[in-house]
């Protein structure tokens, strides 16, 4: 196994497949952690990593990644999430709330808490959070998933301020327009059409590599470097209600 080694959540698909590569090219060994077992031994076996099966929103899953990782790990990338709906707060389903939060916020927390001890073990552990531009400015039919990624934003802000004196680091990368083919499936219940209206026009959306790459920049600094908080957009988007749609030049 290699010296380095990291654990990247939500690895089955999207930017946490993408961050596992890209992190198993810098040398680490990487525990890819997913719920899809079928995927995440695809992506171990590819990139010479270890596979887990993992849910962060069950304590005895987290507990069983912690104790397979045991008691060292030089990096944490929490990038399970997602966005769960597109309703106005006044339809308001609260279990999609209640998912949105579960995954974003506490399953951060959760995998966080439980693999600390292992991160400071390691004498410079660091932690990466994958938050969103949402979590920084609300938007229409959105606030299930902008209200998470607040509170992702905010937890990790509290653990920086709370360990400053620990040898760990806290980073959050906070991307804008993403095009991943799940993530908007996810969110418009399946609806391709409604998925693909999001990217329409738009020269060149971020992909998965270009996260992932900010993931392994920032992986890649001394001890001594911390990099709070990243954001991160494709040219095309200039803040999350201007976006230009067509050719750019």
């Amino acid at each position: 196994m290699s010296s380095r080694t990291a654990v990247v959540t939500g690895a089955s698909s999207g930017i946490g497949a993408a961050t596992a590569r890209a992190l198993a090219g810098d040398g680490f060994h990487v525990w890819c952690a997913a719920r899809r077992e079928d995927r995440v031994r695809e992506l171990a076996a590819e990139i010479g990593g270890t596979a887990v099966v993992c849910d962060v929103t069950d304590d005895a899953s987290v507990a069983s990644l912690a104790e397979q990782v045991g008691e060292r790990l030089d990096l944490l990338v929490n990038n399970a999430g997602g966005a769960f709906d597109a309703d106005p707060v006044a339809e308001a389903d609260l279990d999609r709330w209640r998912t949105a939060y579960e995954v974003n916020v506490l399953g951060l927390v959760r995998v966080t808490k439980a693999l600390l001890p292992a991160l400071m073990a390691s004498g410079n552990g660091l932690v990466v959070n994958l938050g969103s531009t949402a979590g920084r400015i609300a938007y229409e039919n959105g606030a299930s998933y902008t209200s998470a990624k607040h509170g992702t934003q905010v937890v990790t802000e509290t653990l920086r301020l709370e360990l400053v004196d620990r040898p760990v680091r806290f980073s959050e990368i906070a991307p804008g327009m993403v095009a991943t083919e799940e993530f908007g499936l996810v969110r418009f219940d399946g609806d391709q059409d409604k998925r693909d209206a999001v990217y329409s026009g738009v020269e060149q959306p971020l992909v998965a590599d270009d996260v992932a790459e900010c993931v392994r920049w920032v992986a890649s600094l001394p001890a001594h470097v911390s990099v709070d908080e990243l954001v991160v957009r494709p040219k095309a988007q200039a803040a999350q209600h201007k976006v230009h749609r067509g050719a750019i030049g």
